[in-house]
């Protein structure tokens, strides 16, 4: 799944959801059709931030590459420009960054 450069059709949610001290930044992207996603940036930092999942999701890479730990993993897995991982719901994964690394969140 390549990421997109621009995302047409969409209302973008003016207040940022900030997370982390700081170190994950995001805007709630909502579609014409109700369906939403979240665009966003996670800045480098001293070890690991976890996330909680609610409802399933996948993580696509814009741009930067991350390390990822999900729920029952042993070891880190690295995803770069271009790639995606999932996230089953109702788990966490832990993500590592040593650059700026720039997402698209995909919910559901």
């Amino acid at each position: 799944m390549s990421a997109p450069t621009q995302l047409e059709g969409v209302a973008v949610g003016t207040k940022a959801n900030v997370f982390f001290d700081g170190r994950c930044v995001s805007h709630t992207v909502t579609f014409a059709d109700g369906t939403r996603k979240s665009c966003g940036v996670i800045l480098p930092g001293s070890g690991s931030i976890t996330f909680d999942v609610g409802a399933a999701e996948v993580m696509q890479t814009v741009a930067g590459e991350c390390e990822v730990k999900r729920t029952g993993e042993d070891a880190f897995t690295r995803y770069g420009e271009g790639q995606s991982f999932d996230v089953p719901a109702n788990t966490s994964f832990e993500i590592r960054v040593a650059t700026p690394y720039h997402y698209i969140c995909h919910f559901g």
